[in-house]
């Protein structure tokens, strides 16, 4: 077998090899994040070590760093799919370790989510949703759109930044605006979650049982951004108005969280259904309570229009 060293030697006799060796060099050392990490450790990388360390340097600048290549995690070009390339130094090497991008966190974070709340599956029309394509045949809808794009373009984490409640008649396209709203501030690189409140009530009952209660709960209420979609729809219940929705929304108000809210009510309305429980019984202080919540979180928008469903 032939020796490996004489193997190397040749190669680098090789003016094929050497042409295409120095090629390689040229492109690494044009990337300006490997010059950027040059100059971090000016000093202690030397050229043998920078010779030693060139096909790691060109693994690096061969793939996408903070997602800007990448429309979405499925069309990620990197070597570990939902993880970019980072630059280290060991005192002797140049390395390349992997951490989650942007786009893997949200991804891990939303599935995470979801094994812990199935209401939190949507019909795909909500997934694809946009602010682009609603139909502006409404006062109120225009006016939800705006406010939805302001909303988006001036959300800054652990500001007091009011969401919106959406309020009009079955059909008129409110969870579908809810959707456009998560997707652009998915663009952003913000997690949202969108619960739809019928079904988390019936969840949260069924989560007695095996003690995931608290769980559940602590995921909604942290949520950078919550939408509680068809609120009103639900029966309501004195244990589901204060044990769930209440300590939800006292806590998002407490921390400045955003919150959305979509509803065949109005706030009278809601005031009305969540004064009267399944039992019968009428408890206007405690409704009283959700209702000073809600309006502290959310600024009120009619939305109306033709009926989308039929």
């Amino acid at each position: 077998m032939q020796n490996i060293n004489d193997t190397l030697r040749k190669l680098a006799n090789n003016q094929s090899f050497k042409k295409r060796y120095e090629a390689i060099k040229e492109k690494v050392l044009e990337d300006p994040y490997v010059n950027d990490f040059l100059r971090e450790h000016e000093g202690q990388i030397t050229s043998e070590i920078l010779d030693k360390s060139l096909m790691k340097l060109y693994e690096f600048t061969n793939q996408s760093r903070g997602c800007g290549q990448c429309s979405s995690l499925d069309t990620c070009k990197n070597m570990i799919q939902g993880y970019e390339p980072i630059l280290v130094f060991n005192g002797s090497f140049i390395d390349v370790k992997y951490d989650r991008c942007a786009k893997k966190i949200m991804h891990d974070e939303k599935q995470k989510n979801e094994r812990l709340i199935g209401s939190l599956f949507v019909p795909k029309e909500i997934l694809k949703a946009s602010l682009g394509d609603i139909e502006l045949d409404d006062k109120g809808r225009f006016t939800a759109i705006k406010m939805a794009r302001d909303f988006v373009k001036n959300y800054q984490p652990g500001e007091r930044q009011k969401g919106l409640f959406l309020h009009g008649p079955f059909g008129t396209g409110k969870s579908y605006l809810l959707g456009a709203v998560a997707n652009e501030l998915a663009k952003r690189q913000v997690s949202s979650l969108l619960v739809y409140v019928p079904e988390l009530f019936r969840e949260m009952k069924n989560a007695i049982g095996n003690n995931s209660v608290n769980e559940k709960l602590e995921v909604i209420k942290k949520a950078p951004v919550l939408m509680l979609d068809d609120i009103g729809a639900e029966t309501m219940s004195s244990w589901a108005r204060d044990e769930i929705l209440g300590p939800v929304l006292q806590f998002r108000m407490m921390e400045n969280l955003p919150t959305f809210f979509t509803s065949n009510f109005d706030m009278e309305g809601l005031a009305h259904h969540l004064t009267h429980s399944q039992r019968g019984e009428e408890e206007q202080l405690k409704a009283a309570r959700i209702l000073e919540r809600i309006k502290y979180l959310a600024t009120p928008v009619k939305v109306e229009g033709k009926n989308r469903r039929v």
